[in-house]
């Protein structure tokens, strides 16, 4: 039986030198004392702020009239979550990678109606009031056209859309009951209800934040916070904590290729940005088996900057 040949880009030749010891034991507990010292002393100097969180009811008395828009914009349509698509609505095709189109093969899996899930239900929970019962009362009534007129004849106003002495108002005309949700519906929110009203769903848990975090996310308040502290995409964001904090460094390979073009201009760029991921962490496993790849290491001569210190006594 021959003898195998040997593989430059695959075998290692036989080493011939000197060896001397090393105590890996001694090293790696030396290593361990060091990095746990200076992970204390890091923590103690840029640790993060801790911010208080962000709730809708911060967001309804600090910024009423983004939310009464926003609640608007939920009712007419108009918002990200209105016309996402999959995993929420089929409003639209959703996230799409080249012809694939991921998302909806994925399905609604989180039905959220907008209008429904937003504005109306979480009104229906609240105490007994004459003029919301009968606003109520009249938007049930009545046809979806009808609905719709109403929806679009506030949406029409809505620049004229004022904060006066705790209330929404606007200078409309045939809104039908539209002035009076969106009004109620603002003082819900500023009491903390609405709150808990997304968090629960009328259901025993209160766990699933995602109806009141996609909300937030549908206005313009939580986009301002995180611009003034350099958390938005386009500033890096997912590698700080808030303000200038150090923060995830090792996403940066993922957050650089939104700052990058076909990107940072794509409306499908989380799941392309996902895709190259993907591609390069295939690649990168398979690099053991790819002929050529696998030797650079070696014809680079990397080893050598290791293992300097023995070469040079070499």
């Amino acid at each position: 039986m021959s003898k195998k040949g040997f593989r430059p880009d695959v075998d290692a030749p036989e080493w011939k030198g000197g060896h001397q010891p090393y105590d890996i034991i001694k090293e790696g507990t030396i290593a361990l004392i060091v990095v746990a010292l200076l992970t204390v002393v890091f923590a103690v100097m840029f640790g993060s702020p801790d911010d208080k969180e962000i709730t809708i009811k911060t967001w309804a008395n600090a910024a009423p009239l983004d939310f009464a828009q926003t609640a608007l914009g939920e009712m007419n349509g108009t918002t990200t979550t209105a016309g996402y698509g999959a995993p929420y609505n089929t409003a639209s095709t959703g996230q799409t990678l080249g012809p694939l189109q991921l998302a909806k093969w994925a399905g609604v899996r989180i039905p959220i109606n907008t209008e429904k899930d937003f504005v109306i239900r979480p009104l229906e929970t609240q105490p007994y009031d004459p003029t919301l019962s009968s606003a109520l009362t009249s938007w049930k009534a009545a046809s979806s056209t009808q609905q719709t007129t109403w929806v679009n004849n506030f949406t029409k106003a809505s620049n004229s859309m004022k904060f006066v002495n705790g209330n929404v108002v606007a200078s409309t005309s045939d809104s039908g009951p539209v002035p009076v949700f969106i009004n109620d519906l603002t003082h819900m929110a500023r009491s903390g209800a609405l709150d808990a009203d997304l968090i629960s769903g009328g259901s025993f848990f209160t766990t699933d934040y995602t109806k009141p975090l996609l909300f937030l996310s549908d206005g313009g308040y939580l986009a301002k916070l995180a611009q003034d502290q350099h958390l938005l995409g386009s500033q890096w964001g997912m590698m700080n904590e808030t303000n200038s904090y150090p923060g995830q460094a090792w996403l940066w390979l993922y957050t650089f290729w939104y700052q990058i073009t076909p990107f940072s201009s794509s409306s499908n760029a989380d799941v392309q940005v996902w895709g190259m991921m993907m591609l390069l962490s295939v690649i990168l496993l398979l690099v053991p088996v790819i002929p050529g790849l696998r030797a650079l290491p070696r014809k680079m001569k990397v080893y050598r900057l290791i293992w300097r210190e023995h070469y040079r006594d070499q």
